[in-house]
């Protein structure tokens, strides 16, 4: 009783070092066997172990944008990942990265966080600046090879020696308009100054959770290049303008898709997969790029803390 106590102690021990992410699944069943080996047992508690190490599997932690793109992962990435790993992904919505920042910073640490479904360049850099980011072991996620090196290469450049994200998915912040309200023939006279149309004052919304959007507008809106704006305060008079038309800011993807649905707004901001998905579901919606438009990639962030063997796991499945 006593010999089968110790080994059940020590495997609780290993079990505990893989929940803070100590030890790899990997590293964990090594040192499983050799503890059994070690202890001289064979069957009995040794495969009963391991049945309840692999029914135990990892927590995984990873937010979104919720709405259709939530709905899409789990059905084609998550659900799919626990059955064949007997790992668990616990996936949650966020309003934005800066939300899922500001909790991490209160909390002094990333428990509860470990993938995000993150905003490109500029947020890649400002978690690596936090000191958030890890180095993935690239050898675990091999269809990173199907990646573009042109989207890789960015990201390579802030941490040369490791990444830790993969680019995951790409596309435009345009225009999205109700057809029923507005013709095509004046979205694309007015272009990124359908946002400022006076006649349509309270029908129109706006992508609250990225200042960088509002200056891309305001640029395009003032004359001006947004990727050299030389005159600021023409730029957020154009901000202002728009401010006093606007019905709402959305915060996710889901919140923008209900407003267009239900006929709250007519025009805004949009991403252009969440359209795509309106007008799948037959939706009066109609989507414009004007001219020297926002375009936009996203990537698969994993947070400092993380249990790495299962992140790189799930990393590798979802881009297959």
């Amino acid at each position: 009783m006593t010999k089968k106590m110790d080994d059940t102690t020590r495997y609780e021990k290993l079990r505990e070092a893989v929940g803070n992410g100590d030890v790899d699944r990997r590293s964990f069943f090594g040192l499983l066997g050799a503890a059994g080996i070690t202890a001289g047992l064979s069957g009995g508690i040794m495969t009963a172990l391991a049945g309840q190490a692999r029914a135990a599997g990892v927590e995984l932690h990873f937010e979104g944008w919720g709405g259709v793109v939530s709905e899409a992962l789990r059905e084609n990435a998550f659900n799919p990942y626990e059955a064949a790993t007997g790992n668990k992904v616990i996936d949650a919505t966020f309003g934005g990265e800066n939300e899922v920042l500001t909790k991490i910073k209160a909390a002094g640490n990333t428990d509860g966080h470990n993938i995000l479904h993150s905003s490109g360049i500029t947020w890649y850099k400002r978690w690596v600046d936090n000191g958030y980011h890890v180095a993935l072991n690239e050898a675990n996620i091999p269809n990173l090879a199907n990646v573009m090196p042109a989207m890789l290469a960015p990201f390579r450049k802030i941490t040369p020696d490791a990444l830790s994200a993969v680019p995951y998915d790409y596309g435009t912040t345009g225009i999205a308009y109700n057809t029923d309200h507005v013709s095509p023939e004046k979205a694309m006279e007015l272009g990124a100054n359908l946002l400022l149309d006076k006649e349509l004052k309270g029908k129109i919304g706006g992508w609250g959770g990225d200042w960088a959007n509002r200056a891309w507008y305001g640029a395009l809106q003032s004359g001006q290049d947004p990727n050299n704006i030389q005159d600021w305060d023409a730029v957020w008079d154009k901000a202002r303008e728009h401010r006093d038309l606007v019905l709402k800011y959305w915060s996710s993807g889901a919140e923008l898709m209900d407003l267009l649905a239900k006929g709250e707004i007519y025009v805004t901001e949009a991403w252009s997969g969440r359209v795509a998905a309106l007008q799948a579901q037959g939706h009066p919606i109609a989507y414009m790029d004007p001219p020297n438009g926002l375009a936009w990639m996203e990537t698969m962030f994993v947070l400092k803390g993380s249990p790495m063997e299962a992140a790189e796991e799930l990393l590798n499945f979802m881009l297959d």
